[in-house]
C-alpha cells in the first residue's frame, strides 16, 4: 500500500542583486534542518544549520575536468525550483516494512558567467534526518565526453569533532575502526589490514560512512546514495582547517570518470541526529534510491544458513581437492542439509565447490582459472540440490572471483542459467586480492560498474547477491532488491587468524554507527566454539556467547548464518535463540546506544507479534534497565533471556551465559547487565 503527495511546487527565476553574496534556503519537514546555497564572488556553495547553529559552515562545490578550466570558479546561480514531496513504501524485506519518505527538494540551477558557459543543476533534498544533494549535468555544446578528473565538494566542520573512521582505501573496508579527534586523523599510520598488502590509502583519507559527534552532543554521519556509473568517494581529511573533500577513487588512465552529458552523480549524504539511535533508524540513503524496477521478488525469502566455510577458515578443511582434505563433498553437503531441515534453518553455503581454487589468491595469472559451472569430481551438484529441495532447504552458490572480474563477466550468462535451471536463487561472491586488470581498483568506476551489472544479471536470472569484498551499499537495494547483503567491513573471519589478535570488544558497537549506517551486513555471527582450542589456539573471537546471539537483532541482515561447525551447536541450549530469531521485521527500534560503546535494538518479526532484542557493549561493562513500552499492551509475551553469566567475561570466561524463561508484559522492566565484550538477547514470544 502506497500513499502518494505531491505539494508546493514551485519555479523561480533567479534575478541577480547588485551584491556579491545571494542566499537561498530550504528547510526539513520539522523545520530542524536548514540548508543554505550561497553564490560569493564567482563561487557557489552551501552551509548547514540544525536546530538553529551551524553544522556544516559554507562550502563549496564544483569539478576539474579533464582538458578545461576548472569548473568551480566565475560561477553564477541562474535560477531555482522548490518543491516538497511525501510518500510510503513498503520494503519487500528489510529493517521494516513501511518507510516515510518525506523531504523538501530544492533545485539550484549554476551556470558559468562567460567562457564556455558551461552549466550543471545542484539539487538538494533535506529529510528531518538528514540531506542529500547530487549533481545534474544536462546536454549542452561544448560538454559532450566528460572525464573528471576530481570532484570538489567540500564539507567545512564547525569544531574538532569525535570521528570514527576507516582509511579511505581504495581496494578494501576491511580495517578496524579508529576513534579520534578530527584533527588527529592520520590515515596511513593507521593502516591495520594484516592480509592485503597491495591496497592502496590516499593520505589522509577516510572512507565513508564516517560518524561523528560534536561537543554539543549532535551526530553527523557522511556517506553516499545510489552509487551507479561513477567512481566511489573516499573523504580527503584537512586537519588544520578542519574540513574534508570528496576524493574519488581513480582508474587506471589517472581519472575518476569517464561518462557523458546528461549525467547525474551519486547524492552526497550527511545524516545529521540528537541521538546516536536516530542514526541506525535512519531511512535517508535507502530513500534518495530510485523505486524497485520489480514490484517483487517472490524468488527470495530472507533465511538464516549454515555452511561449508568456517571450517576452512579453521584449517580442519580446504577450498580446494590438492590440499587432500576437501570440505565441500556431497556427502558433507548432506549433512549441512540435515542440520539446516532440523534446526529451522533455511539454506545451505557451499564454498570450495568448483574447480580452480588451487590457484587463486596470490596468483598473477588468476585470469580464466576460476570455471563457475564445474564441481570438483567429489561435490555433485545435481544430486546435492535434489537432497536440499527434498529437506525443503535452499542451496546457496558460492562464486568466488578472486578478483578477476572479466573472468567472471564472461561466465555469468551461463553461471546464472545453470543457477536457475536448479532453483538456486542467491550466490555469494568474492573479489579477494587485488583487481585484475592492474590499475583497477575495487572502488573505481569500472569496478562499480561490474559489480552493479552482476545486480542486473541477477534480477535477470532471479539470483539475489551477497557480495564479499564488494563496494559499499549505498541503498541501491531499494530499486534492485536482489542485492541483499554483502561484506564490505572487517568481518568475523578475522577472528580466525588475524595476527593482531582478530576484533576487539568495540569493534561492533562502532560498525553499528558507521558501516551498518550503509545497508545490510553479511558478519556470519553464531561461533561458540569462542577459544578454537582444536584448530586455532592461537586465536579466538573476542566476545561472549551471550553476545554472539545478541548480534542476529543487533547487526543487520537479511540473511544471517550460523557460522560456527554445525558439531559446536550440539547439546547447547543457547542454540535455540538461533533456531528462534526472525530475519524479515516489521519494524525495528533503537532502544539506547552510543558509538562505539553500545547498542540495544529491538525488532518485531514480520507477519508476527513476536519481537527479538540485541544488546551489546564493548569494553566496559553495564547495567541497562530494559523498558517493554514498545509491545502491543494488553499482551503477554513467553520471554527467552539469554545473558552473561555472572563470572562471564569476553577473554576469561566467554561461554558463561545465563538463560531463564519469564513472562513480559509492556508495562514491566527488567535490569540486564552486559559484561565487557558481552550481551544479551531475547526473543519475545507473543500467546495469542
Amino acid at each position: 500500500m502506497k500513499s502518494l503527495i505531491l505539494v508546493l511546487l514551485a519555479m523561480v527565476v533567479f534575478t541577480r542583486c547588485n551584491t556579491t553574496t545571494q542566499t537561498i534556503n530550504t528547510i526539513s519537514p520539522d523545520g530542524r534542518i536548514q540548508v543554505e546555497v550561497v553564490e560569493s564572488k564567482g563561487k557557489v556553495g552551501y552551509l548547514v544549520k540544525f536546530n538553529n547553529k551551524i553544522k556544516i559552515d559554507t562550502s563549496f562545490l564544483g569539478f576539474d575536468l579533464q582538458g578545461q578550466p576548472s569548473l568551480s570558479d566565475n560561477l553564477s546561480i541562474s535560477g531555482i525550483e522548490k518543491s516538497s514531496f511525501s510518500e510510503t513504501w513498503e520494503m519487500p524485506w528489510g529493517e521494516q516494512r513501511v518507510v516515510e519518505n518525506n523531504y523538501k527538494q530544492l533545485v539550484v540551477k549554476v551556470q558559468e558567467k562567460q567562457a564556455l558557459q558551461r552549466k550543471f543543476d545542484i539539487i538538494f533534498k533535506v529529510y528531518n534526518d538528514g540531506l542529500g544533494f547530487r549533481y545534474a549535468f544536462p546536454n549542452q555544446a561544448g560538454l559532450d565526453e566528460v572525464i573528471i578528473e576530481e570532484e570538489l565538494t567540500e564539507f567545512n566542520l564547525t569544531g574538532d569533532h569525535q570521528v570514527w573512521w576507516i582509511p579511505g582505501d581504495w581496494d578494501i573496508y576491511e580495517h578496524l575502526y579508529n576513534n579520534t579527534s578530527f584533527s588527529k586523523i592520520d590515515a596511513l599510520s593507521k593502516r591495520n589490514h594484516p592480509n592485503l598488502a597491495q591496497t592502496f590509502i590516499p593520505e589522509n583519507a577516510v572512507n565513508t560512512p564516517v560518524t561523528m559527534k560534536t561537543k554539543d552532543g549532535t551526530y553527523l554521519s557522511f556517506h553516499e546514495a545510489d552509487l551507479t556509473d561513477y567512481a566511489g568517494m573516499t573523504l580527503l581529511v584537512d586537519n588544520k582547517n578542519l574540513k574534508m573533500k570528496s576524493g574519488l577513487v581513480d582508474g587506471p588512465e589517472g581519472y575518476a570518470v569517464k561518462t557523458k552529458t546528461p549525467f547525474i552523480t551519486p547524492w552526497r549524504t550527511i545524516q545529521i541526529t540528537d541521538n546516536a539511535g536516530d542514526l541506525i533508524e535512519s531511512n535517508l540513503i535507502v530513500n534518495l534510491n530510485d523505486p524497485a524496477e520489480v514490484e517483487e521478488i517472490p524468488w527470495f525469502k530472507p533465511m538464516k544458513y549454515v555452511g561449508i566455510w568456517w571450517e576452512m577458515h579453521m584449517g580442519k578443511s580446504s577450498w580446494d581437492v590438492a590440499a587432500g582434505k576437501h570440505g565441500a563433498t556431497t556427502q558433507n553437503a548432506k549433512r549441512h542439509i540435515d542440520f539446516a531441515a532440523a534446526n529451522n534453518i533455511g539454506g545451505v553455503l557451499v564454498e570450495g565447490w568448483n574447480t580452480g581454487w588451487e590457484r587463486w589468491i596470490g596468483f598473477p595469472d588468476r585470469e580464466g582459472v576460476f570455471d563457475f559451472v564445474t564441481p570438483y569430481p567429489d561435490y555433485n551438484l545435481e544430486e546435492v540440490v535434489a537432497y536440499a529441495k527434498e529437506k525443503g532447504v535452499e542451496i546457496i552458490m558460492h562464486h568466488e572471483t578472486s578478483a578477476a572480474p572479466r573472468t567472471y563477466d564472461q561466465q555469468l550468462d551461463t553461471a546464472y542459467q545453470l543457477m536457475k535451471s536448479l532453483g538456486i536463487h542467491s550466490v555469494k561472491t568474492g573479489y579477494v586480492g587485488p583487481i585484475i586488470p592492474e590499475g583497477v581498483r575495487h572502488h573505481g568506476q569500472w569496478m562499480v560498474n561490474h559489480y552493479n551489472n552482476v545486480i542486473d544479471q541477477g534480477l535477470k536470472y532471479e539470483v539475489a547477491i551477497n557480495a564479499h569484498e564488494p563496494i559499499k551499499a549505498t541503498g541501491r537495494r531499494r530499486t534492485y532488491p536482489n542485492e541483499i547483503a554483502r561484506e564490505g567491513l572487517r568481518g568475523q573471519e578475522f577472528n580466525a587468524w588475524a595476527s593482531d589478535g582478530g576484533n576487539p570488544p568495540s569493534h561492533l558497537p562502532t560498525v553499528a554507527f558507521t558501516r551498518m549506517l550503509a545497508g545490510p551486513i553479511d558478519f556470519t555471527p553464531g561461533i561458540f566454539d569462542i577459544k578454537f582450542e582444536e584448530y586455532k589456539p592461537n586465536n579466538q573471537v573476542n566476545t561472549t556467547l551471550a553476545q554472539q546471539l545478541a548480534l542476529y537483532v543487533v547487526i543487520y541482515s537479511p540473511i544471517q548464518m550460523a557460522a560456527d561447525l554445525i558439531e559446536n551447536y550440539d547439546k547447547q541450549p543457547a542454540f535455540q535463540f538461533i533456531r528462534d530469531v526472525a530475519v524479515d521485521w516489521e519494524q525495528s527500534k533503537v532502544i539506547d546506544g552510543e558509538v562505539g560503546d553500545f547498542v540495544i535494538i529491538a525488532r518485531q518479526e514480520r507477519d508476527s507479534e513476536n519481537w527479538f532484542i540485541g544488546g551489546i557493549t564493548g569494553d566496559n561493562s553495564r547495567e541497562v534497565d530494559l523498558n517493554f513500552d514498545f509491545l502491543k499492551p494488553d499482551m503477554e509475551y513467553d520471554a527467552i533471556v539469554y545473558k552473561d553469566g555472572q563470572k562471564a567475561h569476553w577473554n576469561d570466561n566467554p561461554l558463561g551465559i545465563e538463560i531463564e524463561t519469564i513472562k513480559i508484559k509492556n508495562i514491566d522492566s527488567l535490569k540486564i547487565k552486559m559484561v565487557q565484550g558481552g550481551g544479551f538477547a531475547i526473543s519475545l514470544l507473543a500467546n495469542q
